[in-house]
């Protein structure tokens, strides 16, 4: 492709502008669904409410599946603008924002400017990216992390690197590796550490190894980790044998979590998560490899960046395939390799590419609004049914700007009157209509966000509610209402993620349904969150209950029978 000279500085800026303000509002617009965003944002709400910064705990009880980064982030995010929900989210929008910056940046660093700028855009664009982006789990802030990690090694061993900018870039990929094991544990550094030693391996860069800064990185990698994980051990002498080998080699060796899947569980989400990128995945692999083969006989530079990239996202992919442990946001940390390799694409991209690309969103657009009406058979009963009606029109608009830009990207690059265009509006074209469907797929879930939160069910709840009301949920935790109650709960006869901690302190629950008999039968005012079959028993066993509001998934009922 012709080159073409950069766009305005002043554009740029603009649409910069733009986009930030419109990333940032978006963390608000949506309700916390349970249960990851209810956990996390309730997490912090005790730590804040407790003054307990080295015990991190979930309704009270020891809680120690994860180190507490994210913990301490949002609660600092409550200590300064109280809570809601964009405050919950920030730390995840943060991080995504800033992963969107540092893949530009390393981009611009490491190929030039142009492909630092399409980087951005590929990656701002990407459909899981700016999804998870706008959702609390750990695995954005992971994420976040583990970019700082990858750019900060590119940046550093690239081949125009002063010494200066070398050691200084690579003491921030060190710190970018504490801070993801402070993130998520051990596979903050685990992953990286495995890319290195492949990438070693696979482009024969012995020497990377003295370009490391080995001595001051792991003395500033341990200097951040090391005093958290000191001070929790002390305070709680359990949590090493739970953290460490529970949590890391259980998880991913059995399927003690039960949350195995099959061997392509990934695949649908990496092509789903990548749109509207889609139709250069590949080729953008397959390209960047040859090239660096073609190159290792005469580059200058013992580094071989794109092969980095590749091995980043394939052996990360690989890891969470064969584990025995698999949620669909474990790949997001491939997402930044992905988009610098699409970008370096690009800037050669041909008309031919981006027919294929316009023309593979523009089906799924089409695909898509054929399907619209069946989105209702999704929902099991007739209350999801209404939800998944009313996300119905926010699923079309998404379609129909899908098609609106693909067609207009086939028309910058075919039109006669349009060819001379820089590419960049193609990228930038093509990178808004996959920011903007994404939010629009993204706010079109609230309606059923909002009642599988409980949220609906809250003010009947705080209209009984006084400080000594003790609340109880019975044979289910609901992870989100906790937070828009302000409250802890007892639970009854259900664990569910809390059984470690549990084990540790009994007292904070109840076994069986029989001792929540006796002391909602001889205690004072009580409220109690249950299922419809649980509730169907108490029933039966004529306990006094007065119900004070219900969904199809919950009941809300008290002991005091006074209206």
């Amino acid at each position: 492709m012709k080159n073409h000279p950069p766009l305005p500085k002043s554009f740029i800026w603009v649409l910069f502008s733009i986009f930030s303000v419109l990333w940032f509002y978006f963390l608000g617009t949506r309700t916390l669904v349970p249960t990851d965003e209810g956990r996390y944002a309730e997490m912090a709400r005790e730590m804040l409410a407790s003054g307990d910064w080295i015990t991190t705990r979930l309704n009270g009880i020891k809680y120690f599946e994860k180190p507490p980064l994210q913990t301490w982030m949002n609660a600092l995010t409550f200590h300064f603008f109280g809570l809601g929900e964009w405050q919950a989210r920030f730390w995840t929008g943060l991080c995504g924002f800033m992963g969107i910056l540092l893949s530009a940046y390393a981009g611009k660093k490491v190929f030039n400017p142009r492909v630092g700028f399409y980087a951005g855009l590929v990656l701002a664009s990407s459909f899981w990216w700016l999804a998870l982006g706008h959702i609390n789990t750990l695995d954005m802030g992971l994420s976040g992390m583990m970019t700082i990690t990858l750019c900060g090694l590119l940046i550093a061993q690239r081949a125009d690197a002063s010494k200066n900018e070398q050691r200084n870039w690579m003491l921030v990929c060190w710190a970018g590796m504490a801070l993801a094991v402070l993130s998520k544990g051990l596979i903050g550094m685990v992953l990286p550490g495995a890319v290195l030693v492949l990438y070693t391996l696979l482009a024969r860069d012995w020497n990377i190894w003295r370009r490391l800064h080995l001595v001051k990185g792991l003395l500033l990698f341990f200097l951040i980790t090391t005093p958290w994980f000191v001070l929790v051990s002390l305070k709680n002498p359990e949590f090493p044998h739970f953290f460490f080998v529970h949590e890391h080699f259980q998880r991913f060796l059995t399927k003690v979590h039960h949350r195995e899947g099959p061997w392509y569980y990934f695949i649908p989400l990496l092509l789903g998560g990548i749109v509207p990128w889609l139709a250069v995945l590949f080729p953008s692999l397959i390209q960047g490899w040859r090239r660096e083969q073609a190159n290792s006989n005469s580059t200058h530079s013992p580094f071989k960046a794109k092969y980095l990239l590749i091995i980043w996202a394939g052996f990360i992919f690989f890891f969470f395939s064969y584990s025995s442990s698999k949620l669909p946001s474990y790949i997001l940390p491939i997402f930044p390799a992905l988009a610098l390799l699409i970008a370096a694409y690009l800037e050669n991209a041909s008309r031919k590419t981006w027919a294929m690309t316009s023309v593979l969103v523009m089906l799924m657009g089409i695909v898509g609004l054929a399907l619209t009406n069946q989105i209702g058979n999704l929902a099991k009963d007739p209350m999801e049914t209404a939800l998944y009606q009313a996300f119905q029109p926010w699923v079309m608009a998404a379609c129909i700007v899908a098609l609106i830009g693909a067609g207009l990207t086939l028309y910058i690059t075919f039109n006669k009157r349009t060819q001379n265009c820089s590419p960049d509006w193609a990228v930038i074209v093509l990178a808004v209509t996959g920011f903007i469907t994404g939010q629009l797929l993204m706010t079109g879930s609230e309606s059923h966000g909002h009642y599988r939160s409980g949220l609906p069910l809250v003010p009947a709840i705080q209209a009984e509610l006084q400080p000594e009301t003790k609340i109880y949920a019975v044979g289910l935790y609901d992870q989100t209402m906790p937070f828009y109650l302000r409250r802890t709960m007892i639970l009854v006869e259900h664990m569910d993620e809390l059984e470690f901690g549990l084990k540790q302190q009994p007292e904070l629950w109840l076994p069986n349904r029989e001792m929540f008999i006796q002391q909602w039968m001889q205690g004072p005012k009580a409220i109690a969150i249950t299922r419809p079959a649980i509730f169907a028993d108490l029933q039966k066993r004529h306990l006094p209950m007065r119900v004070l509001a219900q969904d199809t998934r919950r009941i809300v009922i008290t002991n005091d029978l006074k209206k």
